[in-house]
């Protein structure tokens, strides 16, 4: 009796455990963000909108933090809405696969890179629309430290 109590409860576990797991899937891929395609526009849209332009420096393809970085806070819901409200997105991937991005986004993510001195992955850079820099945070830290730094951003544009 004990045994089949046992099964019972280690089964009802496991399946509740992957519809969490198979809803928080989904929740992840129905979140989408509007990137910029390119800097130059990211920069106009940033003008004629009067919002703050948020740098992405990440490799894509390699980068472990980066990965749980986009994972856990850029496809989020919160994420989202604040992005659709309040910033313009830029994405500066240096991926090791250069057959992801066209050689022109890799040179302008490159010059990016040297022009904020940026030296790790992922950091978030915010600019204004002459591209001047007003906040920056690098590395990987609890996505919930995130929010109050990029509310301040906001604020403060």
């Amino acid at each position: 009796m004990n045994k089949v109590i046992l099964l019972f409860t280690i089964c009802f576990f496991t399946i509740t455990n992957i519809v969490a797991q198979e809803q928080n899937v989904q929740e992840l891929d129905s979140v989408t963000l509007n990137w910029e395609s390119t800097f130059k526009s990211a920069l106009k849209k940033s003008k004629k909108e009067n919002k703050p332009v948020l740098i992405y420096f990440t490799g894509s393809d390699w980068c472990g933090p980066c990965k749980v970085l986009d994972k856990k806070l850029f496809h989020t819901k919160k994420f989202k809405a604040i992005a659709e409200k309040d910033l313009i997105l830029y994405e500066a991937d240096s991926p090791r696969n250069i057959d992801i991005i066209s050689p022109e986004k890799l040179e302008i993510n490159n010059d990016l890179k040297r022009q904020f001195k940026i030296r790790s992955f992922p950091t978030l850079v915010f600019v204004n629309h002459k591209g001047k820099m007003i906040g920056y945070k690098k590395g990987l830290i609890l996505t919930e430290y995130y929010y109050p730094f990029i509310e301040s951003v906001i604020e403060n544009y």
